[in-house]
């Protein structure tokens, strides 16, 4: 089930430029261990879903996944073979925006090995470099 918000203000927007490092979102809150991006860039609501489910079936019923991003960029493309003008293209998939050290996935409720491997599985799904992290002790 691809994500999308439920309205929008703009149907397309700029492409803009991903600069310097996420200020917000870049710590585990919710769970215990997290997956981290060292790099920014796109990831589509297919790549999102596509990791909520490896996790899913990795943990089965024991922990419990949080999800901290969401595709709220829409992304255009005009269909191939097309001649240059007429206007820019339909919106064809929603994108969330991740700046380096976005905490994307999270996991509570299981062994750091457990989450370790869960996340090994999710990180070949990502467009993205990735790496495993711990919530700071309070």
């Amino acid at each position: 089930m691809a994500t999308m918000p439920k309205r929008v203000k703009h149907r397309k927007e700029q492409r803009r430029r991903i600069k310097g490092n996420a200020t917000r979102g870049n710590t585990v809150v919710f769970g215990d261990f997290g997956l981290q991006t060292m790099e920014g860039g796109w990831i589509s609501a297919a790549t999102i879903e596509a990791g909520r489910i490896a996790a899913q079936q990795y943990l089965r019923s024991e922990g419990r996944l949080y999800i901290r991003i969401f595709p709220r960029k829409p992304i255009t493309s005009i269909p191939l073979e097309t001649r240059m003008g007429k206007g820019k293209g339909e919106p064809q998939y929603w994108a969330a925006v991740v700046k380096p050290g976005t905490v994307l996935y999270e996991i509570g409720g299981v062994s750091a090995e457990a989450a370790r491997l869960c996340f090994n599985r999710l990180a070949h799904k990502m467009p993205v470099r990735v790496r495993f992290v711990q919530r700071r002790p309070a």
